[in-house]
């Protein structure tokens, strides 16, 4: 657990580090960027910005995302969101070296939160897709079709370079513009996020108001719908409100943000594996069960070990909550789940631990006996 990060800054977001993957250039630590946002009073973006802007036309899809769709990168979820109708649930899309189009079909999901209905929710998985492919896909058929890219990752393996963006506790205040702008204007260019919690905030408003779920949806499509986000439910997704009789923890979050978690054997979407270029990323949760025979607890022992050091010498955990921290505020909030795991982690050698939750930056020196 040679580095722990504790993302964002004391504002509501943070792009902490871009993660060079690199058999031969290691990730050494250092200083990445020179940009340091200035601390002042986080202000949410009002309702009619130009970035929560409602795509034109008819039904137009809109909230436009994507993540990996399996264990290994041969696949991609698209999630999208309709408004007037259900309308169509088909994703077109072709590789640039090929003019046949193919198809996938998707289902729709909707749902209600207090006062609040959602949109037609729609997510449909790409299969079979070939390694180091740049991907045309269109969604909207039949009313307004929006086209979007993303290119595949290369096959997994020990050699296999790869740039990975970190992004924790976004939001959608006049801030987390700047770190998304900042993300994308990064001249390393990240081709995959590993988001570490906390999305939109919603549940800062009264009632837990969804609209800032669908506003913070169209925020991030300009960067989400073009490359994979891995995502880690943070403390701001459980929405746990039985004040207005919402008692079902994570609601808006798992029907609007779907992940691959039965590829890796997960009974739930909260903690999962994937596999990427030279890189094994494990997912955790800390708002999940994890004591002893807890579902969170028996996958976690079984999926370290199946970890193949020398197909992915990259070990990746990713959580929200972080287990050392030097701020007061959440101080110790992980610590309960680094008695519990932290011992595996030295065994199987993870490399890195990233999480979010505290608004600052800070990292660790290793505690690996290297």
């Amino acid at each position: 657990m040679g580095l722990r990060g504790s993302f964002p800054s004391s504002s509501s977001s943070w792009v902490a580090i871009i993660l060079v993957l690199n058999v031969v250039v290691m990730c050494n630590g250092g200083k990445t960027s020179t940009f340091v946002r200035k601390v002042e009073k986080t202000v949410d973006m009002p309702l009619d910005s130009d970035v929560f802007q409602i795509p034109p036309g008819y039904n137009a899809p809109q909230q436009v995302h994507i993540t990996q769709g399996d264990h290994f990168g041969k696949a991609v979820i698209v999630s999208w969101v309709t408004v007037d109708e259900p309308g169509s649930s088909t994703v077109i899309y072709w590789s640039e070296n090929s003019k046949e189009k193919k198809h996938a079909e998707g289902k729709i999901h909707t749902y209600k939160f207090y006062n609040y209905t959602s949109g037609f929710i729609h997510h449909a998985t790409i299969i079979n897709l070939k390694f180091n492919t740049k991907y045309q896909y269109v969604v909207g058929i039949g009313h307004t079709p929006r086209q979007f890219w993303f290119i595949t990752p290369p096959e997994v393996g020990p050699d296999v370079p790869y740039t990975f963006g970190l992004i924790g506790d976004l939001g959608q205040s006049f801030d987390s513009n700047k770190t998304l702008t900042h993300y994308e204007l990064n001249p390393q260019k990240g081709k995959t996020v590993l988001f570490v919690g906390d999305l939109s905030y919603a549940d800062n408003y009264p009632n837990h108001d969804n609209v800032r779920w669908d506003t913070w949806g169209r925020f991030v499509e300009r960067s989400v719908a073009y490359q994979p986000w891995i995502w880690t439910a943070g403390n701001h997704e459980l929405d746990f409100a039985p004040e207005i009789g919402e008692t079902k923890p994570f609601k808006p979050y798992t029907h609007r943000y779907h992940v691959p978690y039965k590829a890796s054997k997960s009974t739930a979407p909260f903690w999962y594996s994937i596999k990427r270029a030279s890189a094994y990323i494990i997912v955790l949760s800390s708002y999940s069960a994890y004591g002893k025979y807890t579902p969170q607890y028996t996958w976690l022992e079984e999926e370290l070990p199946k970890v193949n050091r020398a197909e992915t010498p990259w070990l990746i955990v990713l959580t929200h909550s972080p287990w050392y921290n030097s701020y007061n505020y959440h101080y110790m909030e992980g610590e309960t789940m680094r008695v519990m795991f932290e011992a595996w982690f030295v065994k199987y050698k993870v490399d890195v631990v990233f999480a979010g939750h505290v608004h600052a930056y800070e990292r660790s020196v290793s505690l690996l006996p290297f």
